[in-house]
């Protein structure tokens, strides 16, 4: 036998227990021509698949350009965590599904996730109202709503959410609106292009129109209005109402979706020309914005209701008859009882249909996610030289005369602002002195020999004692900014001067900074590397709106007749984005027509009457008792509006019971910490500052602070 040579030994061994991977003899194999037409089948019949893991999308088999076949889907997963679903479909029935057109099946609305997973509770519950509202959900027919929350609540979010949702979507598949408009105080015109950009981040290019020539303005407002289709390139006008005013008539020949006006109450006069200019407009969605509650004024509170929803509270007229004249008649002194159930009957009948469109949430749910704020208001003793001076005009000026023989004109209106800045700072009244006006006879010799307005002198003025206390103590022991706020631009030039003595870094915002330059400052002033210390406000010149988180302490130097502007001013720095604890302070001269006012503001009646904006409305709202007492001088009190309040938890002056439990800086001036001494404050700055003028304080906390949440 041949000996089996070892490569064909290798050859033939084939192990028992592996299969070969290739074959092992060196024959091509041939496969049979049905198996490969067999495998070539298998393969073509397999659909394509998109190689990506959990892949939902349309699938193969269709060539760009073809409509997607099957029904149609939101653009957004209404089953995701935590989605906002604004609109779902019915259900239907397995046998209802297969009747149903598919290009015509509703599909969920949901917000968009970038916006829904910012959104706070309450946020995602007034997007939801909103959205009802606009859509005619809520009352058929209806598309309009005002959205009254408090300030901080995250109004501007809101109605971003609603916009965007609007221009994107719709149970139709298809967007509910092409165009929206905001019209807003020209001082906020910037800050919605800002908020826009920074909740949106560059998906939308809003176009905001703040200044140039009309021409100008026109071509743009023209190219807004000629825009159509689905993608329109800039879907969202931002534009003041002193713009839309002037070119009213370039934006009421096509038509808007949406409109949303900011600072809502300035439509309260339906006679005004901005009014009429805006009710024009061929958009019945309108969505108004007013942070500050509506007065119980009935005719404004109709024409703010018409303007949204026309025709829900009938016409003028007849919401005269039905509402208005049962309403004041019940409330009448001398109403009889059915004409005092009759007005309630028609009041709750009112509330009852208004609060289909209106929502408004409190500023008690902002204390889960916000610092805690101190509020305090300041007693400040009038120094020898005020003293004099108001005394002085009390035995001179002719309204005080006029009063006692009980007749009231106009220089008693003068008089009141005359009073009110010399609270503030004698140099305010130094040239009425100078010309001897009425009231400053012989003044001029009160004033310290060689005294010129050139220099600020705060020693002359308690306030300004107090102010230059709290700012030179902030500055020393913290890195804290304040904000200082004054009705009159003749007191911000004493800041001025005083920030210049004492070389602090200061802006100033008032009516003469143009809209674009305003933005700019805040932006800067809110940076935490920034310089400035002290931000300048006029209230009255458009400080609502303005986000001024980068300081943590406000200064509202003297009161204001009309206590949403208060609230307005103080609202800038303790609002959403703020890190650090808060303090307002509110000084008042103690026993002036300062403390006169205060007490005017947070008397129920200033709220329940429509409050005094204006001094020239004062007659209206007084009578001739409560008129003389404004010009008297309480010098031996510490604080009048705490002898008025009738204290019972003070004893000798002296706070001896704590406020009751869930008291806060919202609940009445009775209910507050009481401190006719230092001892009893929580604030270091105000503690420093007390002996400088300081005669008493009112103080309370926002909440209590909650540990553990950011």
């Amino acid at each position: 036998q041949k000996p089996v040579s070892e490569t064909e030994n290798r050859e033939c061994y084939r192990s028992p227990f592996r299969k070969p991977l290739a074959q092992l003899t060196n024959r091509p194999h041939c496969l049979d021509s049905s198996q490969h037409e067999a495998f070539i089948r298998s393969i073509l019949s397999k659909p394509f698949k998109v190689p990506i893991p959990n892949y939902k999308g349309p699938l193969g088999l269709r060539a760009l350009g073809i409509k997607r076949a099957g029904l149609r889907s939101p653009l957004h997963d209404p089953f995701e965590e935590g989605a906002l679903v604004l609109y779902e479909p019915p259900l239907l029935s397995a046998h209802d599904q297969l009747k149903i057109d598919k290009d015509k099946a509703p599909v969920h609305v949901v917000v968009d996730p970038v916006l829904s997973r910012v959104l706070r509770p309450h946020q995602r519950e007034g997007v939801k109202f909103l959205w009802d509202c606009v859509t005619s959900r809520r009352i058929p027919g209806s598309h309009g709503c005002i959205m009254a929350d408090e300030m901080g609540l995250g109004k501007t979010l809101q109605c971003i959410t609603l916009m965007w949702t609007l221009l994107r979507q719709s149970p139709d598949c298809k967007p509910e609106i092409e165009k929206a408009m905001v019209v807003s105080p020209s001082s906020l015109v910037r800050n919605w292009y800002n908020e826009v950009e920074k909740w949106l981040g560059g998906r939308i290019q809003p176009l905001a129109i703040d200044g140039g020539s009309k021409e100008e303005i026109d071509r743009k407002l023209v190219g807004f209005m000629n825009q159509r289709g689905l993608r329109v390139p800039s879907p969202i006008l931002i534009i003041s109402y002193e713009t839309f005013r002037l070119h009213a008539e370039a934006l009421q020949k096509g038509s808007v979706g949406l409109v949303i006006c900011d600072e809502g109450h300035r439509l309260k006069n339906s006679e005004n020309q901005t009014y009429q200019a805006l009710n024009s407009l061929n958009t019945p969605r309108r969505v108004l914005i007013s942070g500050t509650p509506i007065q119980n004024d009935l005719l404004e509170y109709f024409s703010l209701v018409h303007f949204v929803n026309s025709g829900i509270l009938g016409t003028a007229q007849e919401f005269k008859r039905h509402f208005e004249i049962p309403i004041l008649k019940g409330r009448d002194a001398d109403a009889s009882e059915a004409e005092r159930h009759k007005g309630e009957e028609r009041l709750k009948e009112l509330i009852s249909i208004v609060n289909r469109c209106l929502i408004r949430r409190t500023s008690d749910i902002l204390s889960k996610y916000l610092p805690v704020k101190i509020e305090q208001v300041v007693c400040c003793r009038l120094t020898p030289l005020q003293a004099e001076l108001y005394k002085n005009f009390l035995k001179q000026a002719k309204p005080v005369e006029e009063l006692k023989e009980g007749k009231i004109s106009v220089s008693s209106l003068s008089s009141i602002t005359s009073l009110k800045k010399l609270c503030n700072h004698p140099a305010l009244i130094h040239d009425k002195c100078v010309e001897e006006e009425e009231g400053f006879m012989g003044a001029l010799d009160l004033f310290p020999a060689g005294y010129s307005t050139k220099s600020v002198e705060p020693q002359l003025s308690g306030k300004m004692l107090v102010l230059d206390y709290i700012l030179a103590v902030t500055k020393s022991t913290s890195n804290d900014k304040v904000v200082l706020v004054s009705n009159y631009t003749q007191t911000l030039d004493l800041f001025e001067k005083l920030c210049r003595n004492r070389r602090y870094l200061y802006v100033r915002l008032d009516g003469t900074m143009s809209i674009k330059k305003r933005a700019k400052v805040v932006e800067r002033f809110n940076s935490p590397s920034s310089p400035e210390f002290i931000f300048m406000l006029s209230s009255k010149a458009g400080g609502c709106g303005l986000n001024l988180i980068g300081a943590n302490r406000l200064v509202m130097f003297d009161p204001d007749w009309n206590p949403a502007n208060d609230e307005q001013a103080m609202a800038r720095v303790w609002r959403d984005g703020q890190k650090k604890t808060c303090y307002i302070y509110r000084l008042l001269s103690t026993g002036t027509i300062e403390e006169k006012i205060f007490q005017r503001q947070t008397h129920k009646k200033a709220l329940s009457s429509c409050v005094v904006d204006e001094e020239q409305d004062v007659e209206r709202h007084f009578s001739l008792g409560e008129l003389k007492e404004l010009f008297t001088l309480n010098e031996t009190t510490t604080s009048d509006t705490h002898d008025k309040i009738k204290c019972r938890r003070c004893v000798n002056g002296h706070q001896v019971r704590p406020p009751p439990e869930g008291s806060d800086c919202t609940s009445d001036l009775s209910q507050w910490n009481h401190c006719a001494d230092k001892r009893g404050l929580q604030d270091s700055v105000l503690k420093a500052a007390w002996d400088a003028a300081v005669t008493f304080t009112f103080h309370h906390h926002s909440h209590e602070e909650q540990r553990g949440i950011p």
